[in-house]
């Protein structure tokens, strides 16, 4: 029997200037993304959407779900198979493509996960559980579009 995890989350538009949407300047992005007991994320439209370039925006928020989700999988493989992770950082990125009817979509995202590990002898198997990872990482299974991985290995 299939194991079902809920998440509740809430919305708020914070960018009625007065006048709602009454002509597409006429308001801005911005809103609160927020779950109880868990802080306030500050979100906007991406800048070339007319959004604040100083918040989150959703396509930014996909490809953080991507990369903190490989690394969680990532991190668990390794410590069922041996390999002591010492540190973890991602540079990840994504590319979105805007259709001519103004829709688009996240056509890739790449991963950049470098990777410190305890030992040298580590080092081919750390590369080889990202794809271990890959496998088990619930958002990359739920995404339509190719999640690309650049491993590194430092000690």
């Amino acid at each position: 029997m299939n194991k079902e995890h809920h998440y509740s989350l809430n919305i708020e538009w914070t960018g009625n200037l007065g006048t709602g949407t009454s002509d597409y300047r006429a308001y801005t992005r911005n809103h609160l993304i927020s779950a109880e007991g868990k802080p306030n994320l500050l979100a906007s439209s991406d800048p070339h959407f007319r959004g604040d370039k100083a918040r989150y925006n959703p396509e930014e928020l996909l490809v953080a779900a991507l990369s903190s989700c490989h690394m969680l999988s990532y991190l668990h493989v390794c410590a069922i198979n041996g390999v002591v992770v010492l540190e973890y950082s991602d540079n990840a990125t994504g590319t979105m493509v805007e259709n001519p009817d103004g829709s688009g979509q996240l056509a890739e995202v790449t991963l950049n996960p470098e990777v410190k590990v305890k030992d040298s002898s580590m080092n081919e198997r750390a590369i080889e559980l990202h794809d271990q990872a890959e496998k088990l990482c619930f958002i990359a299974r739920s995404v339509n579009f190719p999640v690309h991985h650049k491993p590194t290995v430092i000690n």
